[in-house]
């Protein structure tokens, strides 16, 4: 997966935005189209919109009524022959303003008529608009009323008209309920992912080696539950593969061990150089199908099995052990421990196994008389051999290539298992290896 990919609520988001959006622009369309085509709907906006623009110029200050022609209109209404009229008076039928001659008297209606809050009439049927029509104001308790009057609209007041409805009545409040329905998808996206984030940090922090690490589903909703289980299944499964691995490599371990030994006893009738060369590769062979045989057994631990583990007394134990069979093969063994104690979380099985081969390592691939020294600290046990002065430099190097030894392999791999690592180092005198246990 790539880590620059956009996140399920970025996805979500953009979509929403673009049908919404997408929804605005359809819905624009369809109220133009509404509008455009709908000529009575047309001309009362047209004289609510022109009246409100005409009305905001009248002001009544004690008792004094004034009037200024608001810059808006002034280019259609403060002047002669533009196609546009107008008349504003008070409900007493004092002239407050006008814009035209006498003419204007048969279109609007009588000043000794009351008129309505709103009227309107349609001179000529269609588009551009004729028409004439009035509204009533109240301003400073005083109450007004402008007639407006329009022949063919020369300047498209029309369209003002529409888009002053579309600003009004669809963008404004369709952009505060985008924003609105955007932020509570958001947060509605970013609670329902809450679980799934969980989950997939949690999913990281698994330890493949420890049979006890699994998700834990209880509180997660059923759809991430079902994905937790799923895990935990692929968990289970993979661990009964490792058992039955360990099961056919142990099988296959037993059964060619069995013809060796026979074979080994047979060797041992026969009284040549040859045949003790043979029982010598036998030997070597036996050993490494015990290695294959550890090896495939270190993938069914898991963490899961630690337990406290005191590596100085561990050490010790080992070296114990070994100390006999060192000797016999020309070899001094010798323990120091730098602390009292060295208490980690590990096997001790497998620890002895890494400690054990260190030093079989060291015996099988040094010169003779080599002094071999295991030391123990915190968190790590040190091997190292000492070469003798007369010995040749290098010498044991070349040994160490033996391809029918996999006790190296071993070891890094039980390293592996307690977290942490094997180090190799080369001196004047031999060789280091250092065995660090991860805490």
């Amino acid at each position: 997966m790539s880590l620059s990919s956009p996140t399920l609520g970025a996805i979500l988001t953009r979509r929403i935005a673009f049908f919404a959006v997408l929804a605005m622009v359809l819905q624009l369309a369809v109220i133009f189209s509404d509008y455009y085509w709908n000529v009575g709907e047309l001309s009362r906006l047209f004289v609510e919109q022109e009246t409100e623009r005409l009305a905001s110029g009248i002001a009544v200050e004690d008792g004094t009524i004034r009037y200024r022609l608001p810059d808006s209109v002034e280019g259609r209404y403060g002047q002669a022959q533009t196609g546009y009229v107008a008349r504003i008076r008070a409900a007493d039928g004092g002239l407050v303003f006008q814009s035209c001659d006498a003419a204007c008297e048969s279109r609007f209606l009588p000043p000794d008529v009351n008129p309505p809050d709103f009227w309107l009439r349609s001179l000529e049927p269609g588009k551009p608009l004729t028409l004439v029509g009035g509204r009533a104001f109240t301003v400073g308790e005083r109450r007004f009323v402008v007639d407006v009057a329009t022949m063919g609209d020369p300047q498209d007041v029309v369209s003002d008209v529409l888009w002053n409805e579309v600003i009004e009545h669809m963008i404004v409040p369709m952009s505060i309920l985008l924003v609105l329905v955007l932020g509570a998808t958001v947060l509605s996206v970013r609670q329902a992912l809450k679980p799934v984030r969980i989950a997939a940090e949690a999913a990281e922090r698994i330890d493949p080696m420890d049979s006890r690490s699994h998700l834990q589903f209880q509180e997660m909703p059923q759809e991430v539950a079902h994905l937790a289980e799923a895990v935990n299944r692929a968990f289970e499964r993979v661990g009964e593969l490792m058992k039955s691995q360990k099961i056919l490599t142990s099988g296959i371990a037993h059964e060619v061990r069995t013809p060796l030994a026979a074979i080994k006893l047979e060797l041992g009738h026969i009284d040549h150089p040859r045949a003790r060369k043979a029982e010598a590769d036998l030997d070597d062979l036996v050993r490494f199908v015990s290695q294959i045989t550890a090896l495939a057994r270190l993938d069914t631990f898991d963490h899961g099995m630690f337990e406290e583990v005191d590596l100085v007394e561990l050490s010790s134990s080992v070296v114990e052990q070994l100390a006999p069979w060192v000797y016999e093969n020309g070899h001094s063994l010798e323990f120091s421990a730098q602390v009292d104690a060295a208490i980690v979380q590990g096997l001790p099985a497998l620890l002895k196994d890494a400690v054990r081969n260190l030093i079989d390592n060291a015996v099988r691939h040094t010169p003779a008389h080599t002094a071999i020294v295991v030391r123990v600290s915190n968190d790590l046990i040190r091997v190292e051999d000492r070469h003798p002065a007369n010995a040749r430099h290098g010498a044991g190097v070349a040994a160490r290539a033996d391809g029918m030894g996999i006790g190296l392999d071993i070891v890094e791999r039980i390293a592996a298992i307690h977290r942490g690592s094997l180090r190799c180092s080369a001196g004047r005198q031999g060789h280091v290896f250092d065995l660090e246990i991860g805490t």
